[in-house]
């Protein structure tokens, strides 16, 4: 388990700013960040859209792709991440949207992530799909770390993607 610590002084060493877009989390992802000195050098924004109209109106997630995919979707989860990218001045975005219990249509502990990277007028995102186990507030508690504890390993991956090596 990665410091929380450390990501900030990645961030902060690396000039990047974040902004969040959190769904299934609620606020947890910038809540962690909130926790550690010096994040609000590294933080831009943060946006709870627990709601399909939520996601629509303030990250303007394309209502067919919700029909399409699902809410529990990288589709979703990715056009969260740039809808956050683009309506702030942070560099970097992480998205989450996923299903803390058990539901007809989804396996609780099921999370989708996407990682989303502005430079120089241009913008990639990546999205992966991941499963966490324990109950709804474990599950949470997870997510939201583990979308911190990766961005290194994804703002290098984003990074290598906008230079045309995928």
């Amino acid at each position: 388990m990665r410091d929380l610590a450390e990501i900030v002084h990645f961030l902060s060493d690396s000039e990047i700013t974040l902004t969040t877009a959190e769904s299934c989390t609620c606020g947890l992802i910038a809540s962690l960040l909130g926790d550690i000195p010096g994040c609000g050098q590294v933080l831009d924004s943060a946006f709870v859209v627990y709601s399909p109209s939520a996601k629509q109106r303030l990250l303007n997630v394309n209502p067919e792709t919700i029909e399409t995919y699902g809410l529990t979707s990288e589709e979703v989860a990715s056009e969260m991440a740039l809808g956050a990218l683009n309506a702030g001045e942070a560099d970097l975005a992480v998205a989450n949207t996923g299903v803390a219990d058990d539901s007809e249509e989804d396996q609780g502990g099921t999370q989708c992530y996407a990682f989303a990277l502005k430079e120089g007028g241009r913008q990639v995102c990546i999205s992966e799909t991941r499963q966490f186990d324990g109950d709804r507030v474990s599950i949470r508690k997870q997510a939201a770390r583990y979308a911190l504890e990766c961005l290194p390993e994804r703002h290098a991956q984003l990074k290598e993607k906008l230079r045309g090596n995928p």
